[in-house]
């Protein structure tokens, strides 16, 4: 009886990591992974999308041209391939993560004893798509909800106890207009515990923000620059520093 179960819920977990891979459009595959020295080095880029694409997915690398209904980053998903570091044996995995780099699905673990990197890293690979290819993706055609509910943060903001309570506001961003999604410096916000990041397309991080006692002010990090990041009156944010003792403004296109 106690088996019976255990295979009852096993088989809920796929179903269920089934649906979640099925409300995305499309893949998004890098040309280097952490653990490679260059660019599709041993083809593991080419060999990635070719087993997504055998798999179902529609999938495009980073830095091709996508079309027009996937102008919505969050409704991609960005694969990863991950090393698991073992003697005598290459292990691989792979995750699917969402437009905030949060993990939606880790695949198993894909092992070769083959000594050839080409031949290991290739075997590994296919086996770790095996349990992909188990989820029998096919878009479900649902729209993939975002995190920040524009409508309940704006209602939460115009309560006079936001004024009085800086502590409640610590965890809220002032609601700005809805960003271009087609705008190429367009950079994605993924929470973190001491408040975002930023990303681009890639997805590389490009700022770190910290939150402040201010809902529309983030002390921000850029390039080992550090400023603040401002919400103004024009509903834009910017991203303010001072080099070589001038002040410097620069406008930040972002979707929290």
């Amino acid at each position: 009886m106690r088996i019976k179960f255990l295979l009852i819920a096993l088989f809920c977990a796929v179903i269920g990591f089934a649906q979640s891979i099925n409300d995305y459009k499309a893949v998004i595959v890098p040309l280097k992974y952490d653990f490679m020295k260059s660019e599709n080095q041993y083809r593991m880029a080419t060999m990635t999308k070719s087993n997504l694409s055998k798999a179902g997915f529609n999938v495009f690398y980073y830095n091709e041209q996508l079309p027009v209904d996937l102008n919505d980053r969050c409704q991609l998903l960005y694969i990863d391939v991950k090393k698991d570091n073992a003697f005598l044996v290459t292990k691989l995995f792979i995750e699917f993560k969402d437009c905030y780099g949060k993990v939606v699905y880790t695949s198993e673990v894909g092992k070769s004893k083959e000594k050839d990197y080409d031949i290991a890293y290739r075997e590994s690979l296919n086996m770790a798509f095996m349990s992909v290819n188990a989820l029998h993706y096919k878009y479900s055609g649902n729209t993939v909800a975002t995190t920040l509910k524009t409508s309940n943060t704006a209602a939460t903001l115009s309560a006079p106890a936001v004024a009085t309570s800086t502590v409640a506001a610590t965890n809220l961003v002032v609601v700005a207009p809805s960003p271009d999604l087609k705008d190429p410096n367009l950079l994605y916000a993924q929470p973190t515990e001491s408040g975002y990041q930023l990303i681009d397309k890639t997805p590389k991080v490009v700022m770190k923000l910290l939150k402040t006692s201010q809902t529309n002010v983030f002390i921000a990090i850029k390039d080992n620059v550090q400023g603040s990041l401002i919400l103004k009156e024009d509903g834009q944010w910017y991203f303010e520093s001072y080099q070589n003792d001038k002040l410097v403004s620069e406008k930040i296109v972002v979707k929290f």
